[in-house]
């Protein structure tokens, strides 16, 4: 009865706590843009810095409106979006199947990982002329650009997870007659997947840098675009507007993916609250 009264107050404590961390979080962007405001403001008598290159939140607001009203920004965002997650959920897959592969099979290892290894720490940004020679100036180089920095990134997650799988479960599978297959899916996969996810999530961000680039080059549409289009003519409300919009776009998607992770990780929360009440 004491250990249920001590689980009970430890789950109310942390959820007090979750829900007083959101609050922080929140005025801590409230008060930075309240701050930013404030320093335009005193900026516009000072000239510490040239207004035009220092806009308010305000004036960035007024641009999201602008945009917003003629439609070009819905159209803006659903193209950078559309973008980004095919991108990126092909490079999921192929992340997922490549590590797998150099996992699981010396071979794979010793063909794929030098490769890897010399093209991992190259900037995306050195691809990108390259990859619009190869496959043109559409949709499609963009796609495989973000494709490629999430397999670059992701693919290590992968390996390590599988890897590092516990041998006493591998010899306990083997040892109930489980053939590489069924080893694979029921055990070493599954005791990575956790590893994978985080994988997962981490790649979106990656993906977004890559979309920005591929944007930046060869494109007419997309936020990334929006904000090269506006540093030519110094329209640095619009290029903020851009930027804060690819901001808000990448928080909704990990925002998703973090839901996903809860569904699918409760058993951590509950072996956590065990760990405790013992």
């Amino acid at each position: 009865m004491k250990k249920s009264k001590a689980m009970v107050s430890y789950k109310t404590a942390e959820q007090r706590k979750s829900k007083r961390d959101k609050y922080y979080k929140i005025l801590s962007l409230v008060c930075f843009f309240v701050l930013w405001e404030g320093f335009g403001r005193i900026n516009l008598d000072k000239m510490w810095i040239e207004p035009r290159f220092l806009p308010m939140p305000s004036e960035v607001i007024r641009s999201a409106i602008t945009y917003a009203q003629d439609g070009t920004l819905w159209t803006h965002m659903e193209i950078s979006l559309v973008r980004v997650l095919k991108g990126y959920l092909w490079g999921v897959a192929i992340a997922i199947v490549l590590g797998s592969l150099i996992a699981n099979f010396r071979a794979a290892d010793n063909i794929f990982s030098p490769i890897l290894n010399l093209f991992g720490p190259i900037p995306i940004m050195a691809f990108l002329p390259m990859f619009i020679l190869w496959f043109g100036i559409g949709e499609l180089s963009k796609v495989i650009l973000i494709a490629y920095s999430t397999v670059i990134y992701m693919v290590s997650y992968v390996v390590e997870g599988i890897k590092n799988t516990d041998p006493a479960l591998i010899r306990s599978a083997k040892s109930l007659g489980a053939n590489p297959l069924q080893l694979f899916w029921h055990v070493k996969f599954q005791s990575a997947f956790p590893n994978i996810y985080l994988g997962i999530k981490s790649a979106l961000g990656v993906a977004f840098g890559a979309m920005v680039v591929a944007e930046m080059m060869g494109a007419f549409t997309g936020l990334g675009y929006i904000i090269v289009f506006s540093k030519n003519w110094f329209k640095m409300s619009d290029m903020l507007m851009a930027a804060i919009m690819i901001g808000l776009l990448y928080s909704a998607i990990f925002g998703i993916l973090t839901l996903i992770e809860n569904l699918l990780f409760r058993w951590r929360k509950a072996a956590s609250g065990s760990a405790i009440e013992k």
